[in-house]
Order: structure tokens, then sequence, then C-alpha cells
């Protein structure tokens, strides 16, 4: 395995476009390199794998669901992380925190043991909503305490602000690199230690080890694995369903514009294929084609529980019987 392999951390509020970023990075990979990507989500189904799922041999995708990075010193994380380095070997590894999360605690501790030798921790980007600020959003108080920290501050969904607003934002933020974008876009040459390459270990490290978790499988191949998990700020319910169900999206479009969801995400095997959505506060679904195959999934994030059993009756609904 290698030692100090460059280490981008890609944090940023809920919705602000991470996985996007990530997804256009994966995109401009050199050819003679292996990428390992390690994404945290807040909830227990975990979709961004799904959503940047490529046929790319040389991406590794590895997820935690259910909590939050910068709680390194945690099993789940340190075990994860191991079996990912181990298995991608990779020249170059991307995290994406959860959008819920505290990017300069995961940072400070990725400094310690045992990955201080084994990473090579590059300045991180931070992902913005340009929009939400300008209409006088806050940002989470832990992301504030990450701006200083970040070596880009990728201002994304800026297509409504023209030159003068532009300014009047970058007034209200540290003196930081910024760049202005939409989509997540941004040229690889911009992401902060592109230049820095890992090197070959003398010895290997040793790292946590343990075994992988055993996924749930399906008793019955039409009911879904449905898991929720409620903190003090937010409540998450998603659902697995055997890769065999499909669904009608736009009547699933149309079951969760009656719910106010903060965050929606999800692949499906629709009628014409599979097909991955996006949204955040309620947003019309768009959905592009996906390459995931395994089994279709749900992920939702509310304020405040709602009424499990009616949910997943709506979304029950909105199969298509065969």
């Amino acid at each position: 395995m290698l030692e100090h392999i460059p280490t981008h951390v890609i944090g940023g509020p809920l919705g602000a476009g991470k996985t996007s970023l990530i997804r256009h990075l994966l995109d401009q990979k050199p050819a003679d390199e292996r990428w390992a990507v390690l994404i945290n989500e807040f909830g227990q189904i975990g979709l961004d794998a799904a959503l940047l799922t490529t046929e790319t041999d040389d991406i590794s995708l590895a997820e935690i669901p259910g909590g939050c990075l910068c709680c390194v010193n945690g099993v789940p994380f340190q075990v994860g992380l191991a079996r990912l380095l181990r298995q991608a070997k990779p020249d170059r590894l991307l995290i994406e925190p959860s959008g819920l999360g505290h990017p300069a605690e995961l940072l400070r501790q990725l400094g310690q043991p045992p990955w201080q030798s084994v990473l090579s921790i590059q300045p991180s980007v931070l992902v913005l909503d340009a929009g939400a600020l300008s209409r006088g959003e806050a940002l989470p108080d832990s992301h504030q305490q990450a701006l200083a920290q970040a070596g880009l501050l990728l201002m994304n969904k800026s297509e409504s602000l023209d030159a003068p607003g532009r300014t009047r934002l970058a007034e209200q933020l540290p003196e930081q690199t910024l760049y202005w974008t939409t989509q997540g876009q941004l040229p690889l040459e911009r992401l902060p230690g592109i230049g820095a390459c890992a090197s070959e270990s003398a010895r290997a490290p040793t790292l946590p080890s343990g075994s992988a978790a055993l996924a749930q499988v399906w008793l019955d191949p039409r009911q879904p694995i449905c898991q929720a998990q409620t903190t003090a700020e937010h409540w998450s319910i998603g659902w697995r369903w055997h890769p065999s169900q499909r669904f009608d999206l736009d009547q699933l479009s149309q079951w969760l514009a009656r719910w106010p969801w903060r965050r929606a995400k999800l692949v499906a095997h629709g009628r014409s294929g599979w097909q991955s959505a996006n949204a955040l506060d309620g947003q019309a679904l768009v959905f592009r084609s996906s390459e995931w195959r395994r089994d279709s999934r749900i992920e939702l994030i509310f304020s405040e529980p709602q009424a499990q059993a009616e949910l997943q009756q709506g979304m029950t609904e909105c199969r298509i019987d065969d």
C-alpha cells in the first residue's frame, strides 16, 4: 500500500453540491491513477455510492452510513477507511462528510495516529450554496468553523448572482480562494493539492481491522428493507427494494411532493431503466440515467419524525405490478 496518499476532504452543508463536485472530479481522473472515495451519509441506507457508481475499475467507493465522520475514533470509520485503503490501494483519496457533520473536527483528527503517515491531508474544499447565502440563509455553525481552514470555497449554484451580488457575498466571507460555478463543476487543476503524489511505503502500516457488516437480505422481494434514524435535529428514513421491483417515477414524484422533506435522494428501477434523482427542500425531481443495478434505494431527511407507515404505504403504491 502507498503512504502519504493525497487526501481531499470535500465538505459543505446539506444540498450544497458535494456529490455533484465529486462526480465532476471523477470524470476528470487521470487514466493512470487509482482513486478512492469514502462517503458518509446521515441516513442508514446510503445513496451517494449509488449516485456516483461508474463502470470504471480504478475508482473505488465505500460508504459509512448513519452518523458523522468527525467521530474518527469510532470503529466503523476506522475499519471502513482502513478496508478501503487496503482494497483500493489508491493514488488519491476523496472524503465526503455528511452535510450535517463537522469537517473541521474531521480534518484535525485525520492528522493523528494511525493516519498521519498514511494520508497526506490537502487543503479542503468547502462547497457552498451561493444562491442561498445571497438570500440570507445562515450557514450552519459546523461549516462556519470550517471556513477559515478551507483551501477553496466552491461557490456553487451561483448562476443567479451578477458581479455586484458576488462581490457583496465575497465580502461576507473570509479571504479565501473562491471559485464561482454551477452544478458543482471544477477544473481538476483548481483542486487544492492536485499536484501532490503518494509514495511507496517501506513497510505495511498498522491499521485497524475488522469484518464488514453483513447487508440485510430480502425475505420477500416485494417488501422493502426500511431503516430510520433520529437525532436531536433531524429524522431520516430510507428503503432498499429488491432490484426486480419497478416503480412509476411520475407517481413517485407526486408522492414525494406531498411530504415536507429537507433532502431526497433516490435511485430506482423505472419503466425505462434505472434512474437517479437528488433534490433539496421539496424541489421537483430531475431524473438522470444511473449505472447502479443492485437495488432501488430512497432516503429522505426531515426536520422532525413523520408517519413511517404512511410513508412506506405511499411508496409501495408507486410500484409497477408486472
